[in-house]
């Protein structure tokens, strides 16, 4: 008991010897009397009394060990009145990491003296946490973001300490939105979310991830493409380039081969090539902008939906586009069918895959004449357009098709059958129809 009143005793001596000292006359670091070494700024403010929460917190998120080491630092320190002043509930309500970014934001990594404070009048200073204070002076008067230093060089033996009178708040992460506005390369990204309302959601909590292509990327879509979407189209191309949840490129690199889910409700894919990402066929060229509701990622062109693609694009076209058909556009190619299938319609095609091709007998197709070709295909497409959404309703019904014999769809949990060809996915939109994509080959009934 006697040795820790006597250090509280020469700590707040040396607290007001520090006050009443010139800026040239710097007090010499406070000693504990029975070791006889100096104090760190934890020490110090841990002895005084007057710092309590601010220990309390330092200790919380284990910046007191970093704070005992060899610095130096300088430490612009608030009272336990200065946090009592914090709106009720500020501190509970913050996570460790914001109580930690909070702390960090009083810390600068050298040594400050008060007569070099006195020297950076308007100029700002990189702290601990990576954000600037502004240093202000009025006469004998030094405010740091506008709040006052009330006693300035408390030496210790790893910085030194100078108190303010009010807690220092690092200033809010940006929103997505805001960050980026501010940011200059998305004015065209900007004002489209603020033409159809959605800046309003992507200023909500989130967290988002953001692929945002720069203005280079729109001016490089075809001209007058923007001007020709209707206020829903460019709402979808917009929702097209958001995922829910914060995805880092870390994660993202992870996730090479796969598909990722939009707000839109279609999925992109993507890719890693070399080290790069693309998504679909868009390269991210920056990564990691981190924002207070989840992260933007820069990318090189537009991301279209394919949706919207397909509205402009026959049940054929897209076929043909896709990749995995080559043997359905042959095979409809052939019998002339692909004409038809490029009509008004709408048609609704059942459309089996490659793979569901190759899993034919062997030398099945080969040994078709082109009329029973032609009664296949025609057995794979319903007159009108069905999407999944009426699938669904249709379980255990019989649906005619163009070749005039029925189709049957059964429902088994959320798997969706016709005949016995599972629906593996659904609703690719055409300007003529839909398709959805089978892993067998339909065959007629003999």
């Amino acid at each position: 008991m006697q040795r820790r009143w006597m250090v509280t005793v020469l700590v707040g001596l040396a607290i007001v010897l520090a006050a009443c000292a010139s800026a040239t006359e710097a007090p010499p670091p406070v000693v504990d009397p029975e070791v006889e070494e100096p104090m760190t700024v934890v020490d110090i403010a841990a002895a005084d009394g007057r710092f309590s929460t601010l220990v309390g917190a330092l200790q919380a998120t284990n910046l007191d060990e970093a704070l005992y080491g060899e610095g130096p630092f300088t430490v612009f320190a608030p009272t336990d009145d200065a946090f009592a002043q914090l709106p009720e509930g500020t501190l509970d309500a913050l996570s460790n990491e914001e109580l930690s970014n909070v702390l960090l934001y009083h810390v600068l990594s050298d040594e400050v003296m008060a007569e070099q404070v006195l020297g950076l009048d308007g100029q700002r200073v990189p702290t601990l946490l990576g954000e600037e204070l502004s240093i202000g002076v009025n006469g004998s008067v030094v405010t740091i973001n506008g709040i006052q230093v009330i006693i300035t060089d408390i030496i210790a033996s790893n910085g030194v300490i100078h108190v303010i009178e009010q807690v220092l708040l690092p200033p809010a992460e940006p929103t997505i939105v805001e960050l980026a506005a501010a940011d200059g390369r998305f004015s065209t990204l900007v004002g489209a979310l603020q033409a159809t309302g959605l800046d309003e959601a992507l200023s909500g909590d989130g967290p988002f991830t953001v692929f945002a292509p720069t203005d280079d990327a729109f001016a490089a879509l075809p001209e007058g493409t923007l001007e020709g979407l209707t206020e829903e189209q460019l709402s979808n191309v917009l929702l097209y380039h958001v995922i829910s949840g914060e995805v880092m490129a870390a994660d993202a690199i992870a996730l090479d081969g796969m598909s990722a889910e939009t707000l839109l409700g279609e999925s992109f894919n993507i890719r890693v090539e070399d080290g790069s990402v693309f998504i679909n066929d868009a390269q991210v060229i920056i990564t990691d902008l981190a924002a207070s509701n989840g992260v933007i990622h820069v990318i090189d062109s537009v991301l279209l939906p394919p949706s919207l693609a397909g509205e402009s694009r026959s049940i054929v076209e897209i076929a043909v586009e896709d990749g995995r058909f080559t043997t359905l556009v042959g095979a409809l190619q052939t019998t002339g069918l692909d004409d038809a299938l490029s009509g008004e319609g709408p048609f609704t095609v059942f459309a089996p895959t490659d793979d569901a091709f190759a899993a034919l007998p062997a030398g099945t197709l080969e040994s078709l004449s082109e009329a029973e070709l032609t009664n296949i295909l025609l057995y794979h497409v319903v007159d009108g357009a069905v999407l999944a959404a009426d699938v669904v309703g249709l379980d255990g019904e019989t649906v005619e098709t163009l070749l005039g014999e029925g189709i049957t769809i059964r429902i088994e949990g959320e798997n969706v059958f016709i005949n016995e060809a599972q629906v593996i996915i659904t609703d690719i939109e055409a300007s003529n129809g839909v398709i959805h994509v089978i892993d067998s080959v339909l065959l007629p009934p003999q």
